[in-house]
């Protein structure tokens, strides 16, 4: 049977029809990155990428279940996951955090509280064809193995594939994180309730490179836009790449994205930087899945060359800081609400 097509909507045509893409064919494309990223082609037309050394192949286009999913209401974030599932997306993302009445004026008190209870109802039937990645949020090992635990109730399942490290900040130290939390990460690897370990950042770049530098790190999750906020492509990207560590971006279009860029401009941006093999993005409703998943299908590395990179961080450098990038601001955990189509 052949697989109907999503439709195309108003904005991912008129992005189109005014050159900001030209529509390319992904079926059949195959393509590397030297020795550690290979790109293959997926049934679904989404491209997958080796995720460093995991050996883990992901599409190119993660799904994000923090503030931006928790905003659908009941019988609306159902068919966003089933939608994501059917046309690919095979990276699912959350986190203990993730909680809609901890985030101010986003849960009515009758739908699904969390983003792992949410995951839980939907994602076990597709266990063995999904890549499932969760985070430690405290830095108190016992604190964290006990909230893992519970992660791993909510989320009906016995591991998950990638465990993070939850937002390395500049107050983090790194030898505390080394003989504490660290620890209690090796462990559940060790365990095989985590199968890969990593952290996550969007705070200081060079502290997120030491650290990355001197632990033993599977996959990270870092802040990567046209910006260049933060300069993680600058410090964090070239050790990950070295040391054949999967990077993962996130933050691709928050707060910026239909102000000054297309969200066809952003994607491409980052994850046409050499290293990163997925973007991590969240929705908040079907029109903005859909048109990030038409991004996804019609991506072609190479396609964003040099100068049209310069151009939008040019275009973009009045963004870089906490006056526009809500989770650029201290102590920001997932609770900005500044825009509603994506994360």
């Amino acid at each position: 049977m052949k697989r109907k097509r999503l439709p195309m909507t108003r904005r991912i045509f008129l992005q189109r029809t005014s050159g900001a893409l030209a529509a390319i064919t992904a079926a059949g494309f195959v393509t590397s990155w030297g020795n550690d990223t290979a790109m293959i082609e997926n049934k679904q037309s989404i491209l997958r990428r080796r995720l460093g050394r995991t050996g883990l192949d992901v599409g190119i286009l993660s799904f994000g279940g923090g503030s931006q999913f928790l905003r659908n209401p009941d019988g609306q974030w159902e068919k966003l996951l089933e939608t994501a599932l059917k046309e690919g997306i095979n990276l699912f993302d959350t986190a203990p955090e993730y909680i809609a009445s901890k985030m101010g004026g986003i849960w009515d008190g009758k739908s699904v509280d969390s983003s792992e209870e949410r995951y839980g109802q939907i994602l076990p039937a597709y266990r063995k064809q999904i890549i499932l990645s969760s985070k430690l949020d405290s830095r108190k090992p016992e604190e964290a193995k006990a909230g893992f635990e519970a992660s791993l109730k909510k989320l009906k399942t016995d591991y998950v594939d990638i465990l993070f490290i939850h937002a390395i900040e500049l107050s983090d130290d790194i030898s505390d994180i080394e003989n504490g939390v660290y620890k209690t990460l090796v462990s559940l690897k060790e365990s095989g309730a985590a199968r890969h370990i990593g952290f996550s950042s969007m705070g200081d770049a060079e502290h997120a490179s030491l650290l990355l530098d001197k632990l033993d790190f599977d996959v990270v999750l870092l802040a990567m836009n046209a910006t260049q906020y933060g300069n993680f492509a600058k410090f964090a990207l070239p050790v990950a790449r070295k040391k054949n560590t999967g990077v993962m971006a996130m933050k691709l279009m928050r707060d910026i994205v239909g102000k000054s860029a297309s969200s066809i401009e952003l994607f491409n941006y980052a994850l046409s930087l050499e290293g990163v093999s997925t973007g991590l993005i969240g929705h908040t409703g079907m029109d903005a899945l859909v048109d990030n998943i038409h991004t996804a299908q019609s991506f072609m590395a190479g396609n964003f060359d040099m100068n049209k990179r310069q151009e939008l961080e040019k275009r973009l450098s009045h963004l870089a800081g906490p006056h526009a990038l809500c989770w650029a601001r201290p102590g920001y955990r997932d609770r900005g609400f500044t825009e509603t189509t994506t994360a």
